[in-house]
């Protein structure tokens, strides 16, 4: 598959590559440019790989209740409900998704790319006792995220309304902009800086890019995104959860602790209850050491205590740091260093607690 923006990143000189089965870009100038740019000014991500389902129906309210660890019919209109989860039966993560409600019976789901077919099947076959329709609007739609301190004033130009209004998960439907209307615009981000996602007709969604670049907002791909969601200690699904992880070992609170009832709930409580055996941290890397990578051994005293799920090197920071998986026996962040096996290289860092950076 291909972003429908792809020609419009190819006019920029994007490095095109492919993740979760699209085309998209990677980086226009530079990975670590473009996230230093973020915490700084703004960028615009293209987004559109993200899945989008729709849910319609007069019992969509109490079909979601069964599916998504947070309060479906208590939450305000037009208010995103996240970060949230559909899980499986044990307890693991089917994928993390946010929710738009925008009606009691007409609701919009943002996951990831990678879980786009597994979400759909799971959604159909919860659904069949239930009077709602599953509609897939991924290809129908653009997305875009614009991030940075910035980002308010030069998205307010570039659409000639007001964003002061909008707070944080908050977003509003068929707004009219001076480029077009747009489905949806919302107020978030998966960067640690202010930020909106902008969600509508291809074309629409292209002549925002191209305005926002006019303006001065550097253009930006996903080993940007995937530098500055490390630095704030987010999770991506496939490395820090999975099916076999659950929101206590991922220390993930993507549920609600007053919510009970959906699928996962009696299994994520075992867990709470029987403890875990293992807890999500962060590394710093000591001085000037290669990069730890996912699947790389974390020691303490020659003992092996974990393993690494990401690692980057952080343009904030000006060292590499590392999301892992560590021992509950061996998670005190602060006390010691570790020991982190790179391709035979011993590399040295600090146990850390999240986020790396103040957003």
């Amino acid at each position: 598959m291909e972003t429908p923006l792809l020609q419009t990143h190819l006019k920029y000189g994007a490095k095109i590559g492919e993740f979760a089965g699209w085309k998209t870009a990677l980086y226009f100038e530079s990975g670590l440019g473009e996230a230093k740019k973020t915490r700084e000014h703004a960028t615009v991500f293209d987004i559109s790989h993200m899945c989008r389902i729709m849910v319609k129906g007069e019992e969509a309210t109490l079909f979601l209740e069964k599916l998504v660890t947070r309060p479906i019919a208590s939450s305000p209109y037009n208010r995103m409900i996240g970060p949230s989860a559909f899980l499986n039966e044990k307890g693991g993560f089917k994928d993390d998704v946010m929710v738009y409600k925008i009606q009691d019976d007409f609701f919009l789901i943002v996951g990831n790319a990678v879980n786009r077919e597994k979400n759909i099947k799971w959604l159909e076959k919860w659904s069949e006792n239930f009077n709602v329709s599953i509609e897939d609007w991924t290809e129908k739609t653009a997305m875009l995220a614009i991030q940075g301190p910035k980002s308010q004033r030069i998205l307010e130009e570039v659409l000639s309304l007001s964003l002061e209004e909008l707070e944080m998960l908050e977003f509003k439907t068929n707004v009219k902009t001076l480029q077009g209307e747009v489905w949806i615009l919302s107020r978030s981000g998966w960067t640690g800086e202010n930020g909106y996602e902008v969600i509508g007709d291809p074309n629409i969604i292209t002549r925002i890019w191209d305005k926002l670049v006019e303006k001065g907002v550097q253009p930006a791909g996903l080993v940007a995104r995937d530098i500055l969601r490390i630095e704030m200690g987010y999770c991506l699904y496939g490395h820090e959860i999975t099916e076999e992880i659950t929101p206590f070992e991922a220390r993930y609170k993507a549920f609600s602790v007053k919510k009970s009832g959906y699928i996962g709930y009696e299994a994520v409580w075992e867990k709470a209850r029987e403890g875990v055996d293992k807890v999500r941290y962060g590394l710093v890397v000591k001085g000037k050491g290669p990069i730890p990578r996912e699947g790389d051994k974390v020691f303490i005293g020659g003992v092996e205590v974990g393993y690494i799920t990401s690692g980057t090197f952080s343009p904030t920071l000006n060292t590499a740091i590392a999301q892992a998986y560590i021992r509950p026996q061996q998670a005190f962040p602060g006390f010691y260093y570790v020991i982190i096996l790179r391709r035979g290289v011993k590399v040295r860092a600090r146990l850390v607690d999240f986020p790396f950076i103040k957003s």
